[in-house]
């Protein structure tokens, strides 16, 4: 069985009151086999906000073995992806470089409760933003664990930097976070 892991590197940038989240921008949500020209549109504006953020950044990867069809989510969502060891596991390409030096959390599930416990153990933060894929599914996800977490921490999400599995769901899951004092813009 996989385990989730929460893995670091030394980050080039200074420590700050502020993260930015990068959900899952992966091979196989952006081009791959769970691809869309949504998740496509999204990776340059993604790329901008990393090249322009001054705090500190960590990102998730959906991670899965191959025996991914049997699970449960498999068995609901019968589409191998992200299954560790593939390129489509990997980071887009545009953004591999920048974030060579972030906090990485490889996730089995939805949501990353490693990457909720980091945040909840940065005392000084301030500002958590939230950018990625897929935002009813994932990013969701994730925002309600830190949001549960750590309910007084102000946590946004930039809607024009995630895509949803569709853009109903899409909207939907920004609506769902907006009802959770989750600051959606």
């Amino acid at each position: 069985m996989y385990m989730p892991t929460a893995m670091s590197t030394d980050s080039s940038r200074p420590h700050s009151d502020k993260l930015l989240v990068i959900i899952d921008m992966q091979k196989d949500f952006v081009s791959g086999s769970l691809g869309s020209a949504e998740a496509l549109a999204i990776v340059p504006q993604v790329r901008k906000l990393i090249l322009t953020w001054d705090g500190m950044l960590a990102y998730t990867l959906d991670t899965h073995s191959n025996g991914y069809l049997n699970t449960s989510e498999g068995k609901a969502l019968p589409v191998e992806h992200c299954i560790a060891g593939t390129e489509g596991h990997q980071l887009v390409d545009e953004l591999g470089e920048l974030l060579k030096d972030a906090k990485v959390f490889e996730k089995p599930t939805f949501g990353s409760v490693a990457l909720a416990s980091w945040i909840v153990s940065l005392k000084d933060l301030k500002q958590v933003l939230l950018v990625g894929l897929c935002t009813d599914i994932c990013v969701v996800s994730n925002a309600l664990l830190i949001k549960a977490m750590r309910p007084e921490l102000p946590l946004r999400v930039l809607s024009s930097c995630c895509a949803g599995s569709n853009k109903e769901r899409h909207l939907a899951a920004l609506e769902t976070m907006k009802s959770c004092q989750i600051e959606v813009f």
